[in-house]
């Protein structure tokens, strides 16, 4: 096993001493609309175990149970699903509930559930009833609504499946960066764009359409899309009787560097671990939220056995395990939207030019209700290609978004409930034909021994174009239909015994369809790190996977941190300063500990170098469009500066100049440190309050005095890692994104798989539930999450029963 931050290993060594709570008595609450009664055992972790007689029961009471846990958050949920957030907060929510009417759903209801589930209907209505049963009992009983929605003034409606079936929390791809794309390159050229980026396979087709007028492109032609893409953020006017807050709320910290939507998921073979079965591991990296995304669930009725997590607003388990085998999921390369440019009759703005003739866009009109005004009344309208976000009257122009996730299928993760029922690798990958959305790496190992990775999702296949920029949309830019799904890469027990991804670009080569993959990837250094750690793996357990979903070790420092060894520093006090800094990482292992000094020097430093070579590659100018330059690239021009770009490095002698800016960045970094904690470097220790940290504010934060706010916020804990580890924090001061969810499922003894949920997984800071598993969380320790009857009632802290 691969050497491991000691951190990390000493959480999964506090395993074992996880109590055994005493058997509970039973509450009975009086449930209308169940058809027998349901057992819910919750444990010391928070966990609700549903024992049902029946399906129908089954998921109404995981709708019952996610709601009494998540009522703001599903309220949330509806409201923006529904596009009626303004009818309760007022006129700063229109146009998001503009664009969630635009971009509703409107295919055939009835083929839509059944896509999910041969009987989805049924599963999704129970799901939705379950969630009204409890909101009903929040009516009856004010004092358990939740304390965000009484400061908000919201009373949560009605559930109805087309609110679960909802596409406003899609992963969806690169719209939003095709207009910055193709400004980058009218500034910079394709050529430099290509070579900034992270792109493959296949064809990378960067040059615009010549039809394309690319400086007419205009910001506002998705600010629709964008908003109702926006997460929910609330200030002191939305507050019933709040005033402001004075400005005493320090500002969000901005990651240094995006971290996009990503995650680690493997399967090690039974070859590899200590009891002959495979080990399945995946730690999803999504935004670190109170309440958090994820919501843990165990579903037991005839047929249904399943434990894991998911978004708490869908049936179901998207991440987990069976008794059969498990599962877990990463985002894979599929670029599912496009933006298309349209010309317009001058004289009739509804019309537009497609194959040489004026087509006619489609139009309804909605109403949106906003507090403290009269009604709204919006025209909708769309092209064959989609909805139509803008329309720019003066140049004649309008722009609309085509996005697969329209078509049946689309709501996202709600095809797990197939993959809830799997028993075998081929029944898994059969499942696979109906996940839609998000594109993902699925990863499965099961009782028999199978690991296997399918990548799964809806992919249109472009052939004259890559997808990277927006296209005119007059009929020469068609998608050529959609990839069957499981012929998109996949592998089943590999000879090296273990699978596993990590976003990067992992299409094999010679792939046969490129033309439906995307083209665009997270950068590679955490699947480096992956099959790097996993390729020397013997006698494997759930512990061992649990402290490498951990890893901080830091491949880019491994590259950078040496070329330092012979830079000259300045005879100065500073320079004095600079050297002394330099030698902590003389013998650093690489970990980005958050205790450690070497990992602060470094990763201040890595900021300071990444933003001097920005501002080397690429001119102001078109810095808003195309972002800084991936770490991946300055490692490789530090490394090699002979393949410096010109302008980054002074072509004469470029390693004389990679050492010069080595040097001052250095010395940059340094001054940084020493005026943020003085010049003692014990004090420079890289996880720390005021250096990288996880402080979670909740969304209503903002909007409260400070008091307040410290009932609702999370945190601050100190925090390792950056954006390229397998332990993913970001490479900012305040880590926003990142897992807050993990499993690590042992095939060989579901009892002994291992579980996280930051902060906790209760949404009421009313509930014990709220942030107890924030601590243990920062400290890199897991709960043992029970399975098996014995385990689950040993475990059980409570015990309730819903009685029809």
């Amino acid at each position: 096993m691969p050497a491991l931050p000691r951190r990390a290993a000493l959480a999964a060594a506090l395993l074992l001493a996880s109590p055994v709570a005493a058997q509970p008595a039973p509450d009975t609450l009086r449930t209308p609309g169940l058809r027998a009664p349901v057992t819910l055992l919750r444990d010391s972790s928070g966990i609700v175990h549903i024992r049902a007689a029946n399906e129908h029961d089954l998921f109404f009471a995981q709708g019952w149970s996610a709601a009494r846990d998540r009522l703001f958050q599903l309220e949330l949920w509806r409201r923006q699903a529904t596009g009626t957030m303004a009818e309760a907060l007022g006129a700063r929510w229109a146009a998001r509930d503009h664009g969630a009417r635009l971009f509703r759903y409107r295919g055939d209801a009835a083929r839509e559930l059944a896509h999910y589930h041969p009987r989805g209907a049924a599963i999704v209505q129970a799901f939705a009833d379950g969630v009204n049963a409890w909101i009903d009992r929040v009516a009856r009983d004010s004092t358990l609504l939740p304390p965000e929605l009484q400061r908000l003034g919201i009373t949560p409606g009605r559930w109805t499946p087309a609110v679960v079936v909802s596409r406003h929390n899609a992963l969806v791809g690169n719209a939003e960066t095709e207009i910055d794309r193709a400004r980058a390159v009218r500034t910079l050229g394709a050529a430099r764009v290509a070579a900034l980026g992270v792109f493959g396979p296949g064809r990378v087709m960067l040059d615009p359409d010549t039809a394309l007028d690319v400086a007419a492109l205009s910001d506002s032609a998705l600010a629709l899309f964008r908003a109702f893409r926006a997460p929910a953020a609330f200030t002191a006017t939305d507050v019933a009787g709040a005033a402001a807050s004075s400005g005493e709320r320090e500002a969000a910290s901005e990651s240094f560097e995006d971290m996009p939507e990503g995650s680690n998921n493997w399967a090690v073979a039974g070859t590899r671990t200590a009891s002959g079965k495979p080990i399945v591991a995946n730690d999803p990296h999504r935004t670190i939220a109170v309440p958090s995304l994820r919501y843990w669930v165990h579903l037991t009725a005839p047929g249904w056995d399943v434990i894991g997590g998911g978004e708490p607003a869908l049936p179901g388990v998207a991440i987990g395990h069976n008794r059969h085998g498990a599962w877990g999921l990463t985002i894979f390369g599929l670029d599912q939207t496009d933006l298309y440019v349209y010309e317009l009759d001058p004289r009739d703005h509804t019309r537009y030019r497609y194959r040489g003739a004026w087509a006619r866009m489609r139009s309804e009109t909605d109403t949106i209700r906003v507090r403290g005004e009269g009604p709204r009344v919006v025209t909708l309208r769309f092209t064959r290609h989609g909805p139509v976000t803008w329309i720019d009257s003066a140049s004649h122009r309008a722009y609309a978004v085509r996005a697969a996730w329209l078509e049946p299928g689309g709501a996202p993760y709600l095809a797990s409930l197939r993959l809830d029922q799997a028993r075998t690798w081929d029944e898994f990958r059969a499942g696979l034909r109906y996940a839609h959305m998000p594109a993902l790496n699925w990863v499965w190992g099961d009782t028999s021994g199978t690991i296997g990775w399918q990548a799964a999702g809806i992919a249109p296949v472009r052939r004259t174009w890559s997808g990277l920029l927006p296209v005119p949309g007059d009929g020469r830019h068609e998608w050529a239909g959609f990839l069957p799904i499981l012929e998109l890469p996949h592998r089943v027990n590999p000879r090296e015994g273990f699978v596993g991804s990590a976003n990067e670009n992992n299409v094999p080569a010679g792939y046969a369809h490129t033309d439906a993959v995307a083209r665009t990837w997270a950068e590679a250094w955490r699947g480096t790190r992956l099959r790097e750690a996993l390729g020397t793996v013997t006698g494997a357990t759930a512990a061992d996977m649990a402290r490498l979903q951990h890893d901080e070790t830091s491949l880019s420092a491994r590259a950078l941190a040496p070329l330092l060894r012979d830079v000259a520093f300045e005879d100065t006090n500073r320079g004095a300063l600079a050297r002394r800094a330099r030698d902590t990482l003389a013998a650093w292992d690489h970990v980005l500990a958050a205790s450690s000094v070497p990992a602060g020097v470094y990763m201040m430093w890595e900021r300071t170098l990444s933003r001097a070579v920005t501002r080397r590659a690429i001119p102001a100018d078109a810095r808003d469009a195309m972002g800084s330059v991936p770490l991946t690239r300055v490692v490789e021009w530090m490394t090699r500066p002979e393949r410096a770009p010109a302008g980054v490095l002074d072509a004469g002698d470029p390693r004389a100049a990679r050492d010069a800016l080595l040097a001052a960045t250095f010395g940059e970094a340094v001054g940084e440190l020493s005026t943020r904690f003085g010049p003692e470097l014990a004090r420079w220790q890289y996880g720390q309050a005021r250096y990288h940290h996880a402080l979670i504010r909740h969304p209503l934060g903002a909007a409260l005095d400070s008091a307040a706010r410290a009932t609702f916020d999370v945190g601050p804990a100190p925090r390792g890692g950056s954006a390229h580890t397998l332990n993913a924090t970001g490479s900012g001061d305040n880590q926003t994104a990142g897992a807050s969810f993990r499993i690590v499922s042992d095939v060989a003894d579901w009892d002994r798989s291992l579980g996280t949920n930051t902060p906790g997984q209760s949404g009421d800071p009313r509930s014990p539930h709220y942030r107890d598993l924030f601590g243990p969380w920062a400290e890199g320790r897991y709960f043992r999450v029970p399975y098996t009857t014995r385990a689950v009632e040993a475990a059980a802290e409570r015990r309730e029963v819903l009685a029809p």
